[in-house]
């Protein structure tokens, strides 16, 4: 792309930049953002409602428990893919929105279906590494398998914008996202690790606060048992539906605008870097010429031949 640079959130950045420069695009564009969001979150709560989870949290017999949540697996696989295809959308939007003025959701939905496939490809290899990763990790200390988490999740984020810049091909996306992720690597690390906790920290509040209403006091709802088994039935309440299909509108574009936040800063990082090398030998560098006295010009009043 050769209007790359042009993109709002392309420079290198710091924490406080990266902070500010993530609030005030989807300040800017939280509309849209909003807007695209709070059908796609409509989508999958409604979809989610179907499930019957009531029946297993209160099933005791093993064998029909195990059966039920089997039938449950290729619902939750397409619910899954679903998932992921809106992520794919915001995210594309979030790239290419502020570089063509002429996009629209619509064209970001389309333009979507071309990633879908080699993501959910590269996810799927990814996840398979993360697993085998996380189970070394959990075998030498519980920390370790939390350190490998974040680790495999900051990897997850530079899929996306690579595919979509540069290339589709998906032995290049891996190849490149570990040079992105390790160029970088306890900055990128830190940048996930603290935002994720406060994602979670946000959204464990958000989800008191819905959840208020209904039970009176959300840290009773959680850690109270009789209140905890009433979950499932209080998820079915069309109030409840409608606050938290909000709540998941308005999180939902942080994820993407994060990744490609890591995307840019990795980019503008490399090019600082392939400059700075070549501004510094061209400051340093001697010609033959400068050995030499320079001659004098025609009207210089030191010309020998002027004398």
């Amino acid at each position: 792309m050769d209007n790359l640079k042009n993109h709002p959130l392309y420079r290198v950045y710091t924490i406080d930049i990266a902070i500010n420069s993530l609030l005030d695009f989807y300040k800017n564009n939280f509309a849209k953002l909003f807007a695209m969001s709070l059908i796609m979150a409509a989508v999958l709560q409604y979809v989610s409602t179907t499930f019957d989870i009531a029946s297993i949290q209160n099933e005791t017999d093993i064998n029909v428990l195990i059966e039920k949540m089997r039938e449950l697996i290729i619902p939750i696989g397409i619910l899954s893919l679903v998932n992921i295809f809106f992520f794919v959308i915001i995210q594309h939007y979030i790239l290419f929105s502020p570089l063509d003025e002429n996009s629209s959701i619509a064209d970001s939905v389309l333009k979507s279906f071309r990633y879908f496939v080699p993501y959910i490809i590269t996810v799927f290899l990814l996840s398979i590494f993360g697993v085998i990763a996380m189970a070394f990790g959990a075998i030498a200390f519980v920390i370790g398998a939390f350190f490998i988490m974040f680790y495999v999740i900051t990897l997850f984020l530079f899929i996306l914008p690579i595919m979509m810049i540069e290339s589709t091909n998906i032995s290049y996306t891996i190849s490149r996202m570990f040079k992105l992720a390790h160029k970088n690597f306890w900055t990128n690390y830190g940048w996930v690790t603290l935002f994720l906790m406060l994602f979670i920290l946000i959204s464990f509040i958000i989800s008191g606060l819905i959840l208020a209403p209904f039970t009176g006091n959300f840290l009773r709802s959680i850690f109270s048992s009789g209140e905890a088994a009433n979950f499932a039935e209080i998820t079915q309440k069309p109030l409840y539906i409608i606050f938290s299909t909000v709540a998941n509108a308005v999180t939902m574009p942080l994820i993407p605008l994060l990744s490609a936040i890591l995307y840019f800063n990795g980019r503008a990082k490399e090019e600082e870097t392939a400059r700075t090398p070549l501004f510094a030998n061209e400051e340093k560098k001697i010609t033959v010429e400068d050995l030499y006295a320079k001659p004098y010009s025609d009207d210089h009043p030191d010309n020998p031949e002027k004398l």
